[in-house]
Formats: C-alpha cells, sequence, structure tokens
C-alpha cells in the first residue's frame, strides 16, 4: 500500500512535507504527486519540491491514504484538476482513505465527500464543507476521512494518519522520538 500526497502550485509547505516525514519514519510508503505534467512545485512561500511522479505517471491501484495539503493558490490549483477530483470521488466511493487540511477540505466538501460527517479546515473555509458538521476540534477523525485546521496542526495531523494506519502506540512513539510534547 501507498499513500500519495498532491501538490499543487502554491501548496502549504509545512501541510505537504509534515505528512509525508511523519509516515516515512512510521515505515509507511509515501509519494508526493504533481497534479500538472512538471515535476518541480512551488508552494506558497517559495519552497520548490520535486515530486516524486506526476499525476499522469502515477498508479493509484494500490492507494491507502490520498491526502490534499492547503495553502494558497494551492487548494484552488487542486479543486481545478480534473483527474485528481474524480480520482477522489472513485476512492471514496470505494471507501478508501482520505486526508486534507487547513483550505483543502474545501476540495473534499466541493466534490460533496463530506456529506454527514464531522470535519475542520481553516477558519473562513467553513461554508465550502458542504453537508459536514463543522467541528470546533483542531484534528478530525471521521471514518476513513482526516480533516484538519491549518499549518499549526500539521503534525496532530500527521500523526493521527499513523495512528489510524499502526495503531496509537505507534504515533506516540513517534511522537515522543520527535519530542512533540502535547
Amino acid at each position: 500500500m501507498t499513500h500519495y500526497l498532491f501538490l499543487a502550485e502554491g501548496f502549504e509547505e509545512i501541510e505537504a512535507l509534515t505528512p509525508v516525514d511523519v509516515l516515512r519514519r512510521a515505515g509507511e510508503q509515501v509519494k508526493t504527486v504533481s497534479v500538472t505534467a512538471d515535476k518541480s512545485v512551488a508552494g506558497a512561500h517559495g519552497v520548490v519540491v520535486v515530486a516524486d511522479v506526476t499525476i499522469g505517471e502515477a498508479d493509484f491501484s494500490d492507494a491507502g491514504y490520498l491526502i490534499l495539503p492547503g495553502g494558497m493558490p494551492g487548494t484552488l490549483n487542486l479543486g481545478k484538476s480534473d483527474v485528481l477530483c474524480r480520482l477522489l470521488k472513485t476512492h471514496a466511493a470505494k471507501g478508501g482513505k482520505l486526508a486534507a487540511i487547513c483550505a483543502a477540505p474545501s476540495v473534499l466538501g466541493g466534490l460533496e465527500l463530506l456529506q454527514g460527517r464531522e470535519a475542520i479546515c481553516y477558519p473562513g473555509f467553513e461554508d465550502k464543507l458542504t453537508g459536514a458538521r463543522v467541528s470546533d476540534c483542531s484534528v478530525v477523525c471521521d471514518d476513513n476521512i482526516v480533516t484538519a485546521a491549518g499549518p499549526g496542526v500539521s503534525l496532530p495531523f500527521a500523526l493521527a494518519l499513523v495512528a489510524d494506519l499502526k495503531g496509537q502506540q505507534t504515533a506516540d512513539q513517534i511522537s515522543a522520538a520527535m519530542l512533540f510534547l502535547r
């Protein structure tokens, strides 16, 4: 199983790289995916990341989590990717795992994937969480979908993914090894 994190121009760097780092510390396979034909993707703060694959090259048949970092205009660019939107809908229809942080839960809301679910996003994007019950928690796990509020909770967001995949004990061990004291 491989987890895929999607990069679009203007992504929030900490929200993208933290889940990749933490999931790999947990022994999970993660690939970064550019939503365009160019593997080099510039973040919202000018950090350029070279994705492992482009969305056209990737084979998602073994997909675990599909992860969306926020940021602007990164979130808007994720939502403009027809290939990504079809993939998210197909994966969700199979009960596949989805994760989104900051403004990116709005992409899931726009695809009506949050209907009847509890979710959270960056303040000001709540109206884009179509059909969701907006939470006041910083990270929300609702069955196969994990959402988080923003850059400051990137590490708890990533640890929630690890807890879901490997158990809370593994997430706690990684948290302690990183000196993240809650």
